[in-house]
């Protein structure tokens, strides 16, 4: 690969974008990136992109301004148990499904821009404590975004194109899935014993036998042995996840 090569790629490429309407400061960022990402392959651009006009196609229009409200773009909020949020992400992700952020009840809130969708990669992290600026300090230089924070645990989005180059960008994505709740076999158990205990605590309010404070107290209880024995139970799997590579 040599610089004259990948600068007249990269020359069709900005001029592509241009006659795209593309604006200045988007086509910029978006060279620079492509062209760190060429850094760290080595390859040559038109080997990993394929023809610049082409790949300016697929890359789309101009991105609304950030802030800025985007009447086309589709809106979808969701769930899943932390057994499953990491998968369904993958899934969502792969569909062109952008996380913006997680509202007050845990819930991701995306956003997908009908022709301009790009493929999205996340990952979740610890970022309780001292972990926090350690955590970022290692993945913000590999392009990754915190997007949201539940609990002890980070969200972290970048759209597929900065490693997968061409097949970051999606052609014809699938329409938004009409479920919004996605629990794994663990968390539907999890669920069922927090309904059946629950039920229990409701039906001895009913006969007498627990006041309301009790009642409180119960349900209170509750839910809070039901997500500390979920966090364990998922703690344990990601610790079984990291032994395993070491075994094989």
């Amino acid at each position: 690969m040599t610089t004259e090569t990948t600068d007249a790629y990269f020359a069709a490429l900005t001029g592509a974008l241009r006659a795209a309407g593309v604006p200045e400061e988007q086509i910029a960022r978006t060279t620079d990136e492509l062209r760190g990402h060429l850094a760290e392959t080595g390859t040559a651009p038109e080997e990993e992109f394929g023809p610049a006009e082409d790949f300016a196609a697929r890359l789309g229009g101009p991105a609304p301004a950030p802030g800025e409200p985007d009447e086309a773009a589709e809106r979808w909020t969701w769930t899943a148990d932390l057994f499953n949020d990491r998968r369904m992400l993958d899934v969502h992700g792969a569909q062109g499904w952008e996380v913006e952020g997680l509202d007050p009840v845990g819930r991701f809130v995306c956003r997908r821009t009908p022709g301009t969708a790009l493929a999205w990669e996340y990952r979740r992290e610890v970022i309780a404590g001292r972990r926090r600026s350690r955590v970022l300090d290692e993945l913000t230089p590999e392009g990754w975004e915190l997007c949201g924070e539940w609990l002890v645990y980070g969200y972290f989005k970048r759209p597929r194109a900065a490693t997968a180059g061409p097949a970051g960008a999606l052609e014809a994505p699938p329409a938004a899935p009409h479920r919004w709740l996605f629990l794994s076999r663990r968390g539907k158990a999890v669920l069922a014993v927090w309904c059946v205990l629950v039920g229990g605590a409701l039906t001895a309010f009913f006969v007498g036998a627990l006041g309301t404070s009790g009642l409180a107290i119960a349900i209170a209880l509750t839910s809070m042995f039901s997500a500390l024995y979920t966090s364990h139970l998922e703690t344990a799997t990601g610790r079984a996840r990291q032994k395993a590579p070491d075994q094989e």
